[in-house]
């Protein structure tokens, strides 16, 4: 089953004050039954600037949990979304430069 895997990530800075809040998509994926409370080991996520990005840097992944499974039945083909826990990031301490 193909399942859009997204994750809600806030944006702070050094003061813990909100700068951003974003739901970042991680992509599409084949895979079988996920359900809440699955986990789920993918990159860590870190910042380009303001932009979040996958952290693919060696050594850089964590187990998620699945909070949330959407199945959106308006659409054909019914499309499955899957919501990881939520991410705070801090501005200048997950910033992974460029690549």
């Amino acid at each position: 089953m193909k399942y859009i895997i997204c994750q809600e990530v806030k944006i702070v800075d050094m003061n813990e004050e909100i700068l951003t809040q974003t739901l970042f998509n991680r992509g599409e994926f084949d895979a079988p039954a996920i359900s809440v409370g699955s986990s789920v080991l993918a990159y860590q996520l870190g910042l380009r600037e303001f932009d979040v990005v996958l952290d693919k840097r060696e050594g850089k992944h964590q187990r998620y949990t699945v909070v949330d499974v959407e199945i959106d039945l308006m659409t054909t083909p019914t499309s499955t979304r899957v919501f990881l826990e939520p991410v705070t990031l801090i501005v200048g301490q997950h910033d992974i430069g460029q690549v």
